[in-house]
């Protein structure tokens, strides 16, 4: 969607209630922007200093104009002061700027829904697409943009990576960041936009923008309510067939639903049915924000599965079935073992092993066993759950090269569960620098793997 590259690549950006200080909002987020210059220019407006931060600083939005660029539109506008000052604003930026975040809260939030509505009208009639208000609005890791009020130090930001989120949520997107900032390695991130109570773009925008973006590979969204739910499917449809999507919504009791509304200001509707559109239309979901979590990890660091065929591969029978029956609820074939490797295997290894699917290795497993094993079967199954319970004997941190030399060579996604103690805590950190995700259960190691199988 070309009407958004102003805000996800400006060029030029006015910042309204710009600081002089890092102890307040408009300064953190000058100093952010700073950064950017000499490729974007910054206009910082602030009516009591004449520089800031070393800049210049323009005591109103006409003297910009008047000075600077006279007849040309500004590609971003940033504002960050009370709610009752934003339409008058907005009034002044109409016809000079192209896309505006409202980052004051204060609007439908909080009962005012004439000033949400005179915020919405004013951006349309100067043809002004607003983000926002009550949001963070965006982080780009290509280029550097980040409008947040928070410091780096309160929230820190995900390395560049593929995986861009999509949230109406600020207090969500900073435990996103939290959770990808502490994965070994850390999860990166492409484009991350939080829209709040979404006056004008919405994630059905977003969706469609990160469909053309060349540094996302995939798509994790928070919502909490849609308002146009036939677009929304038709964008969210339109990006998932392009590349992965996955959806945490939230507000599926009436409690939940009564928070948001209070928390952005539109309603959240049933919870029934939107999970019913979703698996009508095929979209991935997650069950909750471990979920999402878990699936961003998967789907940064892995292949999409080819098919719905997959092998348990575990040294423990208890952790084996709490496998295999989550694979029964995420839909997964736990493809039986060909006749002919199952005699093979039924030679080679010691009577007590029970070959199948799942495959036990038993407590008397060693590392090579795992690669017997995954050898011999890689042309059989799409996909792989390996469980390495760590406290015995024959588990050793020899093990994370076995696996990570299979899944270079054969290409097969793969996921691992292993206990936390030293040894299996230095195999996890082994795995993931490989690419292997490595979860806290069984269950999540399943769920993980899902999330790389795209909805029939």
């Amino acid at each position: 969607m070309k009407s958004l590259e102003p805000l996800f690549n400006p060029r030029s950006i006015v910042l309204v209630g710009a600081s002089h200080t890092g102890l307040k909002l408009g300064g953190v987020v000058l100093k952010n922007l700073l950064r950017l210059r000499p490729k974007v220019r910054v206009f910082p407006v602030n009516p009591k200093f004449r520089r800031l931060m070393g800049v210049r600083s323009y005591a109103t939005i006409d003297e910009i104009w008047g000075d600077e660029i006279p007849k040309s539109k500004n590609d971003l506008a940033i504002i960050i002061r009370p709610a009752p000052e934003t339409p008058g604003i907005l009034e002044e930026l109409k016809g000079r700027v192209k896309c505006a975040i409202i980052v004051s809260a204060g609007f439908a939030e909080a009962g005012r829904m004439d000033l949400q509505e005179a915020v919405q009208r004013i951006a349309r009639e100067g043809g002004i697409r607003l983000v926002g208000p009550n949001c963070m609005g965006v982080h780009n890791s290509s280029n550097g943009l980040d409008t947040f009020i928070l410091t780096a130090e309160r929230l820190s930001r995900p390395h560049p990576g593929g995986v861009a989120i999509v949230t109406q949520s600020g207090a969500v997107l900073s435990l996103i960041f939290e959770a990808f900032s502490l994965s070994q390695p850390p999860v990166g991130s492409s484009i991350t936009a939080h829209y709040g109570n979404a006056a004008d773009i919405d994630e059905s925008d977003i969706f469609e923008y990160l469909e053309g973006d060349d540094n996302t590979k995939a798509v994790i969204s928070y919502i909490e309510s849609v308002r146009d739910g036939r677009r929304f499917i038709r964008r969210a449809r339109a990006l998932a067939r392009r590349k992965p999507l996955l959806i945490l919504k939230a507000g599926k009791a009436a409690a939940g639903q009564a928070a948001a509304f209070s928390h952005t200001g539109r309603l959240a509707g049933s919870y029934r049915v939107f999970k019913s559109v979703l698996a009508q239309f095929g979209l991935a979901e997650a069950a909750d924000f471990e979920d999402l979590v878990d699936g961003a990890r998967a789907l940064a660091l892995q292949k999409p599965l080819k098919g719905n065929r997959v092998l348990i591969l575990t040294n423990g029978g208890g952790a084996g079935v709490l496998a295999s029956d989550e694979c029964a609820r995420q839909g997964f074939y736990e493809a039986g073992m060909p006749p002919r490797k199952l005699a093979r295997f039924k030679k080679i290894f010691p009577p007590f092993y029970v070959p199948g699917n799942p495959f036990d290795l038993t407590a008397q497993v060693k590392d090579e066993d795992y690669r017997t094993v995954l050898e011999g079967l890689k042309e059989d199954y799409d996909g792989f759950i390996i469980i390495a319970l760590s406290a015995v004997r024959g588990i050793t941190e020899g093990l994370g090269l076995v696996l990570a030399d299979f899944k270079r060579r054969s290409g097969k996604p793969m996921v691992f569960h292993t206990g936390r103690d030293a040894v299996g805590q230095k195999l996890s950190r082994t795995l993931e620098e490989a690419g292997i995700p490595a979860l806290n259960s069984p269950e999540r190691a399943v769920r993980a793997l899902r999330k790389l199988l795209k909805k029939d």
